[in-house]
């Protein structure tokens, strides 16, 4: 069922600073899905939010932040810091999970790049109570160690053309228990620039998410 959905700016506390984001809330949501952004990206990703925007069609509320402050981000190292990357999506989980308006909705997380990697890792926190995991172009392999304690169904979605993104997600995808799925997208490069291709991402995600926030909610 597509449903409509409202969107508004939020301003969310972590670590002594305010970190932007984006809420968007279909007027019927079966779960709620937080977004890690890769490296040098932000909020404003044209990829996550033509995602997003799809998701909120299909009845998933969304969430889009900051990671990270803007000088932090203008550093090249803070970029790749997959601890501070993950301790800042665990805050802005705890922060949405306190909000009414995410009141008794699943959670979900949607990584890219180095952002899968913090979603996976924060996903694997003993107590997560993430009930699935999409990363599209990620670096799964970034969060290895914690790959065994994922509980989350995970969907990995590579592009065909991405080939040594491929092998990596391979060796993540054998390290994972959890329910799991390695989805190759013919066509496509690492950013899914090729016609289509970012479509089908969007279509892959939004029916792991319907399918597995759906089945945890109330």
């Amino acid at each position: 069922m597509r449903s409509s959905a409202m969107e508004q700016e939020i301003r969310i506390p972590l670590d002594g600073e305010t970190h932007l984001g984006t809420l968007g809330l279909p007027a019927q949501s079966c779960g709620l899905v937080l977004f890690a952004h890769g490296s040098g990206s932000s909020r404003l990703s044209t990829r996550n939010r033509f995602v997003a925007d799809y998701l909120r069609r299909e009845g998933v509320a969304t969430l889009l932040f900051d990671l990270l402050t803007e000088v932090e981000d203008h550093t090249y190292e803070t970029r790749f810091d997959i601890d501070l990357l993950t301790h800042r999506l665990r805050g802005a989980t705890h922060w949405i999970r306190q909000q009414p308006a995410a009141h008794g909705l699943s959670l979900g997380y949607f990584g890219a790049s180095t952002g899968a990697a913090a979603a996976l890792r924060a996903a694997a926190e003993p107590g997560s109570d993430i009930r699935a995991v999409v990363s599209r172009g990620g670096r799964p392999d970034m969060a290895m160690t914690a790959l065994p304690n994922v509980t989350a169904p995970t969907l990995l979605i590579v592009g065909g053309h991405d080939d040594v993104v491929i092998q990596l997600n391979r060796q993540a995808y054998a390290a994972l228990r959890a329910e799991k799925e390695l989805s190759i997208v013919p066509g496509a490069t690492h950013l899914f620039e090729e016609p289509g291709t970012l479509e089908e991402v969007a279509r892959q995600a939004a029916a792991w998410f319907t399918r597995h926030l759906r089945q945890a909610g109330p």
